[in-house]
Parts: structure tokens; C-alpha cells; sequence
């Protein structure tokens, strides 16, 4: 359907280019009426070209709109040429309908730079939301689909356009654990410029590093807990994020950040004023946090019950 509507438009734009220049070599000057001083004939082929700038430029737009659809894999990029797309034939008609009305393309482009100063001043905050954009563009701090944080608002993206992103709201006042919360939030672009830039999802590796804390009393087998609790994030987490790792530090060596990173889950010990705490810390992908801390605990704790003898549970009391 888009493709037969841009083969008309074009086909619009043809006829009316013809039926312009026909216009103007008709030998009936005498019989067309003036209007303002302009002689009818100009009015009608004027008229003709600006519906031939029109309808041309949206052909071109809906075809190379299904073009690069088509020829990319990525949404995100397919997004991304779309509003560079927009934005280009939109200024190419929007001049060439003033140069038509006008016939004076150099006065027009002038003009546009002077009304450019002009607009500068009284548009500020637009015109830092289209600079936001175009950063957005070229330095990529985050795309169509990634999961972020800008500013104080999360959420996952789902459109970024030349003037505000919109976010699909994660936390926020209404949940809490990582859960969409069914908002929409909508950020100029200029934000980008001036706020912090939290992105969970990009596009190289969309794993975060994520830490499930785990008390037990002073009482418990210590040693005994950490083995246990270190078996079963391995069984669970361990052959994916060895995987995940072997990604992660590839990264890490194209960049000059020396860090040492562990193929499987590692524990840590902290001593907590009336308990111990044991932290597993794993890699997982951002959107399964949530669901892989869930399990994981109920793992843990199913295999902690099984040792009563050794692992003991924190009361409420002063030590």
C-alpha cells in the first residue's frame, strides 16, 4: 500500500511539473485574469509546482522510507534513517515551495538565513532539543529499544524524535523492583546536553552486573553458606554468563580500563551489626534482573533449609 502510494505521488508530481510548463506556453494570456497583477497563468503554474514539489517529495519519502526498512535488520537504525529522512526532504520541500512561490531561490535561501538568526533567539529551548537530537544521532548515548536513565527518569525507549525522547516508564512512584509502571514519560533532547546518561541495555552488551544479598545469624558455618550459596549461583547462572564474560572482557580489551572479571558468580562478605551478610554478584541481562533475583533466592533458600544444623537465620535482637 506505502509503495503504490509513493509510485502515485511521484506520478502526481510528473503531471503537475507537465501541466505547469503547459500553462505557461499557452497563447491565451489575454483570457486569463489577473490577480494581485499577476496574470492568472502564473498563478495556476505556480500553484501546479508547489503540488509537484509536494506530492515529489513525499514519493521519495514514502519509497525510500520501505527501502530502508527493508534493507535493515536493526529497528533501531531503521528508526534512526527515518528521522534523518524526515528531516532532510522536509527542508528540501519546504525551501523548494518557497522558491517556487517566490521564483527567487536565492532570495529564499538568504532570507531563511536571516529568519535563522531570528528564530535562534526566540526558539531556544527547540533549538537545543533538535541539537540534543542530532548529539543523540552521531554520539549514540542510547537508541530505539535500550533501557535507561536520564536525568531522574527510566525507562525503556521508544521513540526518539527531533525533538523529545519518550520512555516507557520502569520504577518510577507507582512500582519499584525494575517493573514498568504503564506511564510514558516524554524528555526534550536537550536533557541529553545537561543530565547524566544511564544506559543498561546498549547495544554491545546489554548485561548489567547485579548483587543478591543474603543474611544469616553470626551462628551459622560461614564457610559452609558461601560454598553453598557460590554452587548454587553456578548451577543457575553459570555456563550463560560464562558466555556473557567472555563478551565483557573482549570489550574491555579494546578499552584502556585494566579490571579483572571472574568467568561465573563470586561471593562477598560483609559484617552487618546482628548478622552477616553474603552478596552473590553476577552478570545477567537487564530486562531478566528482576525475574533471575527472584529465583535465585528462592534457590538459595530451599538449599539453606535443607541445612539447619549449619545455616541459621538472623533474629530480631541487639548483638
Amino acid at each position: 500500500m506505502n509503495r503504490a502510494l509513493g509510485y502515485v505521488s511521484l506520478a502526481v508530481a510528473l503531471v503537475a511539473t507537465v501541466a505547469a510548463n503547459v500553462v505557461t506556453e499557452l497563447p491565451l494570456e489575454s483570457e486569463w485574469p489577473t490577480v494581485a497583477t499577476l496574470p492568472g497563468d502564473v498563478i495556476v503554474s505556480m500553484g501546479l509546482l508547489a503540488v509537484a514539489v509536494l506530492a515529489g517529495t513525499y514519493g521519495i519519502y514514502v519509497l525510500a522510507q520501505r527501502a530502508l526498512v527493508r534493507s535493515m535488520v536493526s529497528k533501531r537504525r531503521a528508526h534512526d534513517a527515518r528521522n534523518v529522512l524526515r528531516l532532510v526532504l522536509g527542508s528540501v520541500a519546504i525551501v523548494g515551495l518557497l522558491g517556487v512561490l517566490t521564483e527567487q531561490w536565492l532570495g529564499v535561501l538568504f532570507s531563511l538565513g536571516i529568519v535563522g538568526f531570528a528564530v535562534t533567539f526566540a526558539l531556544q529551548q527547540p533549538l537545543f532539543s533538535l541539537l540534543g537530537w542530532l548529539y543523540i544521532m552521531v554520539k549514540r548515548p542510547y537508541q530505539v529499544g535500550d533501557r535507561v536513565q536520564i536525568g531522574e527518569a527510566s525507562g525503556d525507549v521508544l521513540e526518539v524524535d527531533f525533538l523529545v525522547t519518550t520512555l516507557w516508564e520502569i520504577n518510577g512512584e507507582l512500582v519499584t523492583t525494575n517493573q514498568p509502571s504503564g506511564r510514558v514519560v516524554t524528555l526534550p533532547n536537550s536533557t541529553v546536553l545537561s543530565a547524566e546518561v544511564f544506559n543498561y541495555s546498549w547495544e554491545e552488551l546489554p548485561y548489567v552486573w547485579n548483587e543478591l544479598p543474603v543474611q544469616v545469624a553470626y551462628e551459622t558455618d560461614l564457610e559452609f553458606a558461601r560454598q553453598e550459596l557460590q554452587v548454587v549461583a553456578e548451577e543457575y547462572l553459570g555456563e550463560e554468563m560464562e558466555r556473557n564474560v567472555a563478551r565483557y572482557r573482549e570489550l574491555l580489551d579494546e578499552t584502556p580500563v585494566e579490571l579483572e572479571v571472574r568467568s561465573g558468580p563470586t561471593v562477598n562478605v560483609s559484617q552487618e551489626e546482628s548478622w552477616v551478610t553474603l552478596r552473590v554478584r553476577y552478570l545477567v541481562h537487564t530486562r531478566r534482573g528482576q525475574q533471575v533475583k527472584n529465583e535465585l533466592y528462592e534457590r538459595v533458600l530451599a538449599r539453606f533449609n535443607e541445612h539447619p544444623d549449619r545455616v541459621s537465620f538472623p533474629v530480631s535482637r541487639s548483638r
